[in-house]
């Protein structure tokens, strides 16, 4: 038997109720797990060693009286972004390095509700900025299948965790890319949902209209299975869709008989590394095999603005977020300082790192007297035309398929004083968050050893379409089936 920190969760769930395994046992082998590999990889902000022991045991108990679902008694990392009662809950930000929340976000309680034995909370980039998991106030995560290069961002941790077997599954949250980039570069598969398919209740805003909560796991089932737990209404969010939630895991068939799978030119961007090309084209090529029909040369020609457009509205937001952190209310507060205004300047002089400050500075700009119609309205309006443009594509195909990112997970420090070329990071993933409409990233293969991702996008709140289309790729390439060599 394989590792029990390297189960999936669906070969978990087996074991446990078939009582081959205990949640208990399955806890420790997981918390052996970080002990051996997190001073290497540094997923983790804070490890819930205690609490996990306690979920285990309470698991064991259920488990005993014949309550037991998919997600029951399984180790699970929630990304340091979510509320969690009674946990820090930092951002990976100097500025809520000690906050405590009162209460859990939505997505926490649900799977608290189904089981879950939450190890700890992620390690991210500062408040989700970033692309790499090397803005974090406390330290950068590593990438399990090559330590010196990054795990992609912000879910860094949330990734490289469930890459390197210190959880069976995690949840990061998505405003450009943060959950499918990572995945990516980890060689796991990460969903972003339809906005408003899942509770952003207790997410710690960045850009209000672009976040979403969505699961990184070891294969495409397990995605469905804690899918089927997450999504959902919820009336603490105004922005969440009241619609039935289907058992995603029925989708799951292994063949693509009848779809149709558009491949968007305008995707495979200048500068994309040619092994990436490579690599997405060939499970491209796989998908035919299996029976999609697919159409090599779709245009999406607003695509090419989707970026500018994100970086006018997203910091626009984050700006607008980012505002509540006075040092007045709740976590960092500097002392030193001689009135109102000037305590106000030093805890965010002092409290935010570098990229939060440039993203605050480029909100503040496209939003200020003079500027606002220049840049923010006209983001607005390309925004709409990006939406109508996969709607109208949407019409024809089933779904569309692109590379997760333009290039490999690149070295730690390469791109840190480039800011431009870590935004091209997420070339490929932000338009989604601009439309709205779900995405998902499914491990694509490898070229020089490093891992690639291929990326599914449908329209909106048609997951079940996604999860289909991974399932079978997943299923015929077998690359899920690769650990890293920690």
């Amino acid at each position: 038997m394989a590792s029990e920190y390297d189960l999936t969760v669906h070969e978990a769930h087996d074991l446990l109720k078939s009582r081959k395994l205990s949640s208990l046992e399955l806890t420790k082998a997981v918390l052996e797990r970080i002990h051996r590999v997190e001073d290497k990889v540094h997923s983790f902000v804070t490890v819930t060693e205690d609490m996990a022991l306690t979920q285990a045991r309470q698991a064991d108990e259920n488990i005993k009286a014949g309550n037991l679902s998919p997600l029951t008694g399984i180790p699970a990392l929630i990304k340091d972004v979510m509320c969690t009662k009674g946990v820090k809950t930092t951002c990976s930000s100097k500025m809520l390095s000690n906050f405590i929340p009162p209460y859990d976000a939505t997505v926490v309680e649900r799977l608290k509700a189904a089981g879950m034995v939450m190890m700890g909370k992620g390690n991210m980039d500062e408040f989700a900025m970033g692309s790499s998991t090397e803005n974090s106030a406390f330290f950068v995560t590593h990438n399990p299948w090559d330590l010196d290069r990054v795990p992609g961002g912000s879910s860094g941790g949330s990734a490289a965790s469930v890459a390197a077997g210190e959880a069976i599954y995690a949840l990061g949250s998505d405003t450009g890319g943060s959950i499918r980039q990572p995945a990516g570069f980890c060689s796991v598969a990460g969903l972003k949902p339809t906005y408003g398919r899942v509770s952003r209740y207790g997410l710690v805003a960045f850009a209000s209209s672009l976040d979403q909560i969505g699961p990184l796991t070891k294969d495409v089932t397990d995605c469905a299975l804690v899918m089927n737990v997450i999504a959902g209404y919820d009336v603490c969010d105004s922005t969440s869709v009241d619609r039935q939630v289907p058992d995603y895991t029925k989708s799951l068939v292994p063949n693509l008989k009848g779809l149709r799978i558009g491949v968007p030119k305008e995707y495979f961007v200048q500068g994309m590394e040619s092994g990436v090309e490579q690599v997405v084209r060939r499970a491209i090529g796989k998908l035919e095999e299996l029976g999609a029909e697919v159409e090599w040369d779709v245009s999406l020609p607003h695509t090419r603005y989707a970026l500018a457009c994100y970086y006018i509205i997203a910091p626009s937001e984050a700006m607008a977020n980012l505002a509540r952190y006075d040092g007045v209310k709740y976590g960092f507060s500097a002392k030193e300082a001689e009135n109102m205004w000037d305590a106000m300047e030093k805890t965010r002089q002092y409290g935010f790192g570098p990229e939060v400050k440039r993203r605050i500075m480029l909100g503040t700009y496209a939003l200020s007297a003079g500027y606002y119609e220049a840049y923010y309205l006209k983001a607005q309006k390309v925004r709409t035309l990006i939406s109508r443009e996969f709607a109208e594509t949407f019409t024809r195909y089933d779904a569309l398929v692109t590379p997760t990112s333009p290039t490999v997970p690149f070295r730690i420090g390469e791109k840190a004083d480039k800011p431009l070329q870590m935004y091209l990071s997420d070339v490929c993933t932000l338009p989604a968050n601009i439309a709205g409409i779900p995405g998902i990233s499914v491990p694509a293969g490898f070229t020089d050893g490093l891992p690639v991702g291929m990326q599914i996008l449908g329209k909106p709140f048609s997951e079940e379409t996604l999860f289909r289309v991974a399932y079978a790729y997943e299923q015929a390439a077998g690359w899920q089936k690769r650990r890293p060599n920690l």
